[in-house]
């Protein structure tokens, strides 16, 4: 089985992390969208932010993706946290292979990320807030974007990875035996 998914879900939520070792364990290559940004724009994403605005970098990111998503082969791809805000991008996505959504509650969060400078969304006033609106926003395009929801709150990172490769060989195998299906909708499923 050659894996080709996509790791969506808020900043902080484990994305490069999961995404690294995932790729390690499937032996294909591990993309991170915002490292491929940070080396074509020069800079880091919180300094792009400052000078050139955040639609500017959208504009980038949903270019950048549709590069990636076009290479052939097995790839674990980690998005930003934003990069569901713009609807060719769920489309690019969910085209793109296995869509997961690492979910992690706005407080989960806030705990990983609380003394990371580098987050743009996340400076000044109240955080905690700001993530709040943020998952109040992106939690259902997650969800539409996403094949499968896996719940980041306990486990461990290889627990995560395993729970990962568990889900996308029980898609791959019911994919093998399924007989081809007029549509490719599938509704979400949620994996504990």
């Amino acid at each position: 089985m050659q894996i080709r998914c996509a790791l969506v879900g808020m900043p902080g939520s484990g994305k490069s992390t999961v995404g690294r070792q995932l790729a390690h364990r499937a032996g294909v290559p591990f993309i991170d969208l915002d490292h491929r940004l940070e080396k074509m724009i020069g800079t880091t994403i919180r300094s792009f932010f400052e000078t050139q605005g955040e639609a500017r970098f959208r504009d980038l990111e949903a270019q950048v993706l549709a590069e990636v998503t076009q290479q052939p082969g097995g790839m674990v791809l980690s998005t930003g946290g934003g990069a569901v805000l713009r609807a060719e991008n769920r489309e690019v996505l969910r085209q793109f292979g296995n869509v997961l959504y690492l979910r992690a509650s706005p407080e989960e969060i806030y705990k990983r990320v609380k003394h990371d400078k580098t987050r743009p969304l996340l400076q000044g006033g109240n955080p905690m807030e700001k993530l709040r609106e943020l998952y109040a926003v992106r939690d259902p395009l997650y969800r539409e974007t996403a094949h499968y929801v896996i719940e980041t709150g306990r486990p461990s990172v290889s627990t995560l990875v395993s729970m990962v490769m568990m889900q996308l060989e029980m898609a791959h195998s019911a994919a093998v035996s399924a007989p081809a299906s007029p549509s490719a909708d599938q509704p979400s499923r949620t994996s504990h």
